[in-house]
Order: C-alpha cells, then sequence, then structure tokens
C-alpha cells in the first residue's frame, strides 16, 4: 500500500512539473454597456486582480472595446495583445483579441479575419445580426520551444446559420493554416450549448477541454449578472435561471492532454460578477 501510495505522488509531481500552459477564455462584457452596478468602470479592478491570480499564459477576450484593452495592458505589463476592432479592421468596436504573458511567450505572427463570405474585410456574414471576427496568433513556448497556434471568436447571438457557417470557416481556415499539426487552441463565446450540431466538425477536429480535462469543472459560464435564462437560438427553448450556462469553449489540438478545466466563478475586488460571463480556463501539456 505504501509502495502504491508513492508511486501515486511521484506520477503527480510528474504530471505538475511536466511541460504545460494554461489558456483562457473570456467575454469581458463590453464597456459601452449600460449595466448599472455592473457597469465596466465600476467592476473593471476585478479584471486584473482574477488575471494575477489565475495568471493565464496566453488568453482571449470577447466583446473588449479598445479602453477595456489598454485598461487590462496598464494593469498587467506583464501581457501584450494583438487584434483589431470589428467594424473597420482598425480600433472601432468590439475586439476578440489574444493577449499573451511576454515573459512566458513569444509572438511570431497573427492575424484577423471576419465570419462572413467575404473573411478578408471587415463584413457581416449570413444572418448575423452583428460583424463577427476570428484572431489567430502563432505563437512560442520561451521555456520548451515549442509552438502553437491561438485562435479567439466569438459566434453570433441570433444568427443560426451564421454560427454554423461561422465556425466552418474556422473549422476550414484552421485546416489551411496548420497542415502539419502545430498544437493549437480555440477559444470563445459560442453562444451555443455543447449538444448543439453546429459543433459537430470541430469536435472531430479537436477536443473540448470541458469533456476531456483530468479533473473537469461542470459549472456553466454565462450568468447574465444575475444567472438569468439565456435561449440559445432553439425556439421556445430556456435554461433554468438558478444555473449558468455553458456557452465559452476551449478547444485543442495536437497538445498530449488536458489536466484541467475550470470556470472561474470566485469574486474579484469586492465583485460578485466579474462579467455577464464567468472566464473559464484549461491547463494543457505539450
Amino acid at each position: 500500500m505504501k509502495k502504491l501510495v508513492l508511486s501515486l505522488f511521484a506520477v503527480l509531481i510528474a504530471l505538475s512539473a511536466s511541460a504545460g500552459i494554461r489558456v483562457m477564455s473570456y467575454n469581458i462584457r463590453l464597456g459601452v454597456a449600460k449595466d448599472g452596478e455592473n457597469a465596466w468602470e465600476l467592476r473593471k479592478e476585478a479584471t486584473p486582480a482574477m488575471l494575477r491570480d489565475i495568471r493565464p499564459a496566453v488568453f482571449g477576450v470577447q466583446e473588449a472595446y479598445d479602453f477595456q484593452i489598454q485598461y487590462i495592458l496598464e494593469q498587467c505589463p506583464e501581457y501584450k495583445a494583438v487584434g483589431v476592432g470589428r467594424e473597420d479592421g482598425i480600433s472601432k468596436g468590439e475586439h476578440m483579441s489574444v493577449f499573451y504573458d511576454s515573459t512566458r511567450i513569444k509572438l511570431l505572427e497573427w492575424g484577423t479575419y471576419w465570419l462572413s463570405e467575404t473573411p478578408d474585410e471587415p463584413s457581416k456574414g449570413w444572418d448575423a445580426a452583428c460583424k463577427r471576427t476570428a484572431t489567430w496568433a502563432l505563437l512560442r513556448d520561451i521555456e520548451t520551444g515549442k509552438k502553437f497556434y491561438f485562435v479567439n471568436t466569438h459566434l453570433d447571438h441570433k444568427g443560426v446559420v451564421a454560427r454554423r457557417e461561422g465556425l466552418a470557416l474556422i473549422y476550414k481556415k484552421i485546416q489551411e493554416m496548420n497542415p502539419d499539426g502545430v498544437p493549437m487552441v480555440l477559444t470563445g463565446d459560442f453562444n451555443v450549448l455543447p449538444d448543439n450540431d453546429c459543433l459537430t466538425d470541430i469536435s472531430k477536429l479537436m477536443k473540448s477541454a470541458r469533456f476531456s480535462a483530468v479533473e473537469a469543472d461542470t459549472d456553466g459560464s454565462f450568468n447574465g449578472f444575475s444567472i438569468n435564462p439565456f435561449t440559445s437560438g432553439d425556439p421556445g427553448k430556456e435554461y433554468d435561471a438558478k444555473v449558468a450556462t455553458p456557452i465559452d469553449y476551449i478547444y485543442y489540438s495536437g497538445f498530449g492532454s488536458c489536466l484541467r478545466f475550470k470556470v472561474v466563478n470566485n469574486p474579484y475586488a469586492g465583485k460578485k460578477y466579474i462579467s455577464d460571463h464567468y472566464p473559464i480556463y484549461a491547463d494543457i501539456e505539450f
């Protein structure tokens, strides 16, 4: 029995010492929204407090305006970010930016495309209510020298066709940009539940951290600042108002394993809700 305990302890030590990275998806809630006591200016200190606690090596944000991105960069100077505004391809509107800890991660390449029939220019696709983008980055882990891709997106909240076709475009782009199977992470607010059929193809190409992690959290991520009912494009279908819904995702491929998937629902800086979405993170090994 003693030998078994020692063996298990040795395995745990080996796992904790193995090469891996912590990645995060975080819908920050647009800073121009009229959210009353949950307005950005009243809750913004919670974001850097959370980042200092969780310390993701790379994370993707959704809904972030340029002043929110700048605030994070000022408060957490170890991070750098890439991304553009979805309205004009420069700074206007929401950014799906990718942040990386420059002390641990080196940026090699990056770009943004629109989820539409004309992905190389600012445009709205199919039946989408808004312009939607995906930002990608090719990164290198400084400690191990290993390269990996990171893709971050936000699927439309109304357009059923736009969600399906947008994710299909991301699926196609991933295959085109990564023919050699370099490890890859896909994060985002997909605005659908895990059983939605628009996830079928991407689930064949990549693994969901929520369902493949050795240690997996079962909590949902969308809380609506009060855990309100949420409809995911299914007519007449509402979800339990007392339970946050799992519409934020971390997918990965080419990595050895995922040790942990976690929903970050702790209060920070005295704020119960850091956003109307809880951040999610995964610890993945090369």
